[in-house]
């Protein structure tokens, strides 16, 4: 579920979805590393306000994709519990021409966010859940307001290795 937190934005949560990869490098038995690559897709729908300014907006959605490439902290508090928390840099994939079609022109081509949550290890089967909080300002329209991103994600992973 992600926002664009800000007021050309509804404050509400919208789902999207993400996919990625990741591996787990363990320095000893209680800390390690886990980077990861996901694509993942944040819907926002836009206010009143901003739907007048820009009329080729069909009905005020906005469909972002990017991908993201976190590097989390591991603190693993025993085999069934481990918490995450770092960075995360994310490139905004949809490339194409208008506003329309992707919103590249309105928004930052990268995103910067700290990452933080939990994960429960049952064998080689993962659940987590983490909220993901953008420190970037991703409006590249004007300064007049600050856009970021906010996401909540809750998901499964499979260990292969």
């Amino acid at each position: 579920m992600g926002k664009i937190d800000g007021k050309s934005f509804n404050d509400e949560y919208k789902l999207g979805y993400a996919l990625g990869a990741f591996a787990e490098i363990d320095f000893n038995k209680s800390i390690g590393i886990q980077p990861e690559v996901i694509f993942n897709q944040t819907n926002a729908k836009t206010s009143t306000e901003f739907g007048d300014i820009y009329d080729d907006i069909p009905d005020g959605n906005i469909k972002l994709n990017y991908l993201s490439i976190p590097v989390l902290l591991r603190i693993n508090a025993g085999r069934l519990l481990t918490f995450h928390i770092g960075p995360q840099f994310s490139i905004l994939t949809n490339s194409d021409k208008t506003f329309v079609q992707n919103g590249s022109d309105a928004f930052s081509k990268g995103d910067f966010s700290m990452v933080g949550g939990a994960q429960i290890n049952l064998g080689t089967f993962r659940v987590y859940g983490r909220y993901n909080v953008g420190l970037k300002n991703i409006n590249d329209i004007d300064n007049q307001d600050q856009w970021k991103n906010q996401q909540i994600q809750l998901g499964v992973g499979l260990k292969i290795l």
